[in-house]
């Protein structure tokens, strides 16, 4: 089921119902008739699956399944910030903002261009903003329409959450989780959690979505991605909106092709200036650990030909020519064993960097994710302890 497609007063109604305990009640706070309220919670029961009330003599019950959904949806309904904000309203700016035109985004959602026109309209009266620009022939969204669209990116991963937290009490195991994953916990981490979630979880798609930290904190906080998992940034850069726990710390090491000059270089750390270096871009970890390195030895920085953050590309890269990097083994083992690479000694100084992972804030996992983010805490202690 699409969340999406769920009725956003009807999800109002039944959360009110729950607080407030009468759906008279419930349909006031809502702005609906009670027929209406009635109607609408009986046809949420019927795509869910699952009764949310027992109905006795003395009112309406909520059942288990209402509990688990209700702070979900408490949650995506102070999200979109409106009872009068519609289902299709949300669907089709979500699909605006991510596609960037009308056109697009009407294809996206399964709509005629001028049916997401009128809904993307009616939603700015609804929320009493201007969300779109024109900017020439394209559009582009305003401050607030920015922000309106993440919120309602979050609203629908409250509700994906929610949905996928009843698949227990219909006796499935259904949903996804999706992880971003940065180049150094592709390696071993991330398998070894995976093939572990997988044998205990098979009902649950894992979704992995490669990248840089810069290239996965924006899907993160629109909640596309649920976890990242990567070399940990200072707080205070990354902001109160999310958390970072640590898993392991991680000691790059230096690393060349096979037959490198520097093997045989009797004073290996005072040659280390003489050669290029492969190394990611300025503001990554590992570039601040590769400029500890040579404070630790007192020497000026060499020459860096390459910035490159890629793994596979460094890798062809240090085979054809006498140039450095500063990886951890994990990330270039097969090359290692096979002697493609060779590693050249530890690095001086303080090169430690923490592997972990980071959330958001108010990120509350479903029962399959707190089951992931468990394993991938043992995998951490299994491989690196």
């Amino acid at each position: 089921m699409q969340v999406d497609q769920l009725n956003i007063r009807h999800l109002a109604a039944m959360a009110a119902a729950v607080r407030l305990g009468s759906v008279s009640r419930a349909a006031e706070a809502v702005h609906l008739t009670q027929p209406a309220a009635t109607q609408g919670i009986a046809k949420l029961e019927a795509l869910l699956g699952l009764a949310l009330f027992e109905r006795r003599a003395t009112g309406m019950e909520p059942t288990e399944a209402a509990r688990r959904l209700v702070p979900r949806v408490e949650a995506a309904l102070r999200l979109i910030g409106s009872n009068r904000v519609t289902a299709a309203q949300l669907r089709a700016f979500v699909a605006l903002a991510q596609q960037g035109s009308y056109p697009a985004a009407a294809r996206a959602a399964g709509v005629t261009v001028s049916s997401l026109h009128r809904a993307v309209g009616d939603l700015a009266l609804a929320l009493g903003q201007r969300l779109v620009d024109r900017r020439g022939r394209g559009l582009v969204l305003t401050h607030h329409g920015a922000q309106v669209a993440r919120r309602l990116r979050l609203a629908l991963a409250e509700l994906r959450a929610g949905v996928e937290d009843l698949g227990e009490l219909l006796g499935r195991s259904a949903g996804r989780i999706s992880v971003g994953a940065m180049p150094l916990c592709r390696a071993r981490l991330l398998p070894h959690t995976i093939n572990a979630f997988r044998r205990a979880h098979p009902g649950i798609d894992i979704l992995v979505h490669e990248g840089a930290h810069g290239e996965l904190v924006g899907p993160l906080r629109d909640g596309e991605i649920d976890l990242m998992i990567g070399a940990l940034r200072d707080p205070e850069t990354l902001g109160p909106d999310l958390v970072q726990a640590r898993l392991f710390d991680d000691r790059p090491t230096i690393i060349g092709r096979a037959g490198h000059p520097l093997a045989a270089e009797a004073d290996r750390l005072a040659a280390l200036h003489r050669y290029g270096w492969i190394v990611p871009p300025e503001g990554t970890p590992l570039r601040t650990l590769w400029r500890n390195l040579f404070d630790a030895i007192g020497d000026t920085l060499p020459p860096v030909p390459i910035e490159c953050g890629s793994v596979m590309t460094i890798r062809e890269l240090l085979q054809a020519g006498d140039e450095l990097t500063l990886l951890s083994v994990d990330q270039l083992s097969v090359e290692l064993a096979s002697g493609m690479l060779v590693d050249l000694g530890p690095a001086p100084g303080s090169v430690t960097r923490t592997i972990g992972v980071t959330h958001r804030n108010d990120w509350r996992p479903t029962r399959a994710q707190a089951g992931f983010l468990a394993l991938l805490q043992a995998s951490a202690a299994q491989l690196y302890t």
